[in-house]
C-alpha cells in the first residue's frame, strides 16, 4: 500500500509531464493523459493525490495552459517549464537521445559516433541550463522536508543540485534505461562523466528496475567518483485495472474484431513497441522470415502483426531504422505472401486500443530488444491474452530478471535462434502453454504502480 502523502509534499520532476494540453475548435484548452511508460506506471499512484508534478512544457498548448502557474487537470497538479524551443533541442535530442540513450543502450558506431565536439559541449551546456531551471523550479515548489522523485537520465544533474540548495529535501532519482559500465561511459570526457555521476549520487537513492543496471551504476561511480551511493532496485508495473478497462473497451473490441477478420484462423506473432533502435524490430521480422523459409509449413497458417509506432522522429538514426522497417516488410510480403495470406501485417499508427487488441490476441509474442531498461510489454500482454500466449523474452530486457522462469529466452542478435524459438513456441501443446499463460500473469500482477510509488517514498525517508 502506497504512504499516505498528505502528511508530507511529494514532488515528481521528468521530462515529459502526467497531461498534455491541445486546443479545440472553440480555442479551449483540453488536457488529456500524457503518453509514455512513466506516466502509465507512476501516474494511477501519483493522480489524485497531493503531489506536484513538475515538467517540460512541449507544446504551445503546454505553455499556454500553465503560463500563470501550477494547473490542476486529470487528478494532477502539475508546474511546467517553458523552455526555448533550440536549448530544449540541444538538451533532449543532443545530449540526451543522441548521446546519454545511445551510450545507455550500447547503441554507438564507435569508429563514427559519438563527437565530442564543441557542438556538443553547447548542448551538454544547454542540458546543464534544463536541469538546473527545473531544479529551480523544484526548489520553489517543495515544502520543507518534502520528498522529491527525480525521473531518468534527462535530468541528471538535479541531484546535485538540490543536495546544496536544500539539503532539507528527500531527494530520490529513479533510471528507467538500462546503465553501462565503466568501459562504456569512458566515451564521455572525464570531467563530464564526474559532472553527470555527481549529479546522480547527489541524490539521497538512486533506483533502477534490475539489478544488473544498479550494478553497473554503482561500478561507473567507484571508477569515477572513487565510491558507490545508495541504490534500490524495483521494477516498474503496468496498471492492471487500466489495461483492462481498455480490453474491455468498444474501440478495442472493434480493433479485435478487425484483426480477426485480417488474420482468420491464422496463429498470430505479435509485437507493440515504438520503431526504435533498441527494440530490435528489424530482426525480429528477419527471424519470422528464417521461419517461413525454413519451415514451409508454416505459411499461410501464421501471422505476424507488427503494432509499432515512430519514436524520436527528429534523429537521422531512427528515421533510417523507420525505413529499414518498412522495406524489410514489403520485401518480405512481395516475396512470400499468397492469395488470401499476407505473411505480415504492419502498422505504424500510434492507437493504444488497437495495440491491446493485439495483446489480447496473440499467440506468441515477440519482446526481443538488445537492451531494455525494463519492458512492460512483456507483463502487460499476459494480463490481457486470451489465447494462453507465450512470450519470447530478450534476456537483455530488465524484465527477465521477473518473467525468466515462465517467458522462452531468445538471443536479440541470433536471427536463426529467434526462428527456431518462433517454432517452438508455436509447436507448445496446450497444457505447457497453460502453464507458461498462467504463470506469467501470476508474475505480471506481483506488483502495482502502487508498490513502484512506494518503493520510491521509502527509499527517500531510508
Amino acid at each position: 500500500m502506497v504512504p499516505h502523502v498528505s502528511d508530507h509534499h511529494v514532488v515528481v520532476v521528468s521530462n515529459r509531464g502526467p497531461i498534455s494540453f491541445i486546443e479545440d475548435d472553440a480555442g479551449q484548452l483540453v488536457p488529456s493523459r500524457g503518453a509514455g511508460g512513466l506516466v502509465s506506471s507512476l501516474g494511477p499512484a501519483v493522480a489524485s493525490t497531493n503531489a506536484t508534478w513538475i515538467a517540460c512544457a512541449l507544446t504551445d498548448a503546454d505553455r499556454h495552459a500553465t503560463a500563470d502557474g501550477a494547473i490542476e487537470a486529470e487528478g494532477f497538479r502539475v508546474r511546467t517549464l517553458d523552455i526555448d524551443p533550440d536549448t530544449y533541442r540541444q538538451y533532449y535530442d543532443v545530449v540526451a537521445n543522441s548521446t546519454l540513450w545511445f551510450l545507455n543502450h550500447g547503441l554507438f558506431d564507435l569508429p563514427r559516433r559519438p563527437r565530442i565536439d564543441r557542438r556538443w559541449m553547447e548542448a551538454w551546456e544547454s542540458y546543464r541550463k534544463v536541469n538546473v531551471a527545473l531544479g529551480d523550479l523544484v526548489i520553489d515548489e517543495a515544502d520543507d522536508g518534502a520528498t522529491v522523485l527525480v525521473h531518468d537520465y534527462h535530468l541528471s544533474l538535479i541531484g546535485a543540485r538540490l543536495a546544496k540548495e536544500r539539503p532539507d529535501l528527500n531527494t530520490v532519482y529513479f533510471h528507467h534505461t538500462p546503465f553501462c559500465d565503466p568501459v562504456a561511459l569512458r566515451v564521455l570526457p572525464y570531467d563530464i562523466r564526474v559532472e553527470l555521476l555527481e549529479g546522480v549520487a547527489g541524490n539521497r537513492a538512486c533506483g533502477f528496475h534490475a539489478a544488473r543496471w544498479a550494478a553497473n551504476f554503482e561500478a561507473c561511480c567507484v571508477d569515477v567518483l572513487g565510491r558507490a551511493p545508495r541504490t534500490f532496485v524495483s521494477p516498474a508495473a503496468p496498471d492492471a485495472d487500466d489495461l483492462r478497462r481498455v480490453a474491455t473497451s468498444d474501440e478495442c473490441h472493434a480493433a479485435l474484431e478487425r484483426l480477426d477478420a485480417q488474420v482468420g484462423d491464422c496463429a498470430v506473432i505479435a509485437r507493440v513497441d515504438r520503431i526504435e533502435l533498441s527494440k530490435n524490430i528489424v530482426r525480429g521480422f528477419l527471424a519470422y522470415e528464417d521461419l517461413l523459409r525454413t519451415r514451409p509449413s508454416w505459411r499461410q497458417r501464421v501471422v505476424f502483426v507488427a503494432y509499432v509506432y515512430p519514436s524520436r522522429q527528429t534523429l537521422p538514426e531512427y528515421q533510417a531504422y523507420r525505413t529499414e522497417v518498412e522495406s524489410v516488410v514489403n520485401r518480405i510480403n512481395a516475396e512470400l505472401s499468397t492469395p488470401g495470406w499476407t505473411p505480415i501485417i504492419l502498422d505504424m499508427r500510434d492507437n493504444y486500443p488497437r495495440s491491446v487488441a493485439a495483446l489480447r490476441r496473440y499467440d506468441v509474442l515477440l519482446v526481443n530488444p538488445v537492451r531494455d531498461g525494463l519492458n512492460l510489454v512483456a507483463k502487460e500482454g499476459p494480463l490481457v491474452n486470451e489465447h494462453h500466449g507465450v512470450v519470447l523474452l530478450s534476456p537483455e530486457a530488465g524484465v527477465w530478471d521477473e518473467l525468466a522462469d515462465a517467458a522462452i529466452a531468445v538471443n536479440p542478435f541470433d536471427v536463426a535462434a529467434t526462428a527456431d524459438a518462433l517454432d517452438l513456441a508455436l509447436n507448445l501443446d496446450a497444457a505447457e502453454r497453460h502453464e507458461r499463460w498462467a504463470a506469467l500473469r501470476q508474475m505480471a500482477e506481483a506488483r502495482t504502480p502502487d508498490d513502484w510509488f512506494a518503493d520510491q517514498l521509502a527509499a527517500g525517508r531510508d
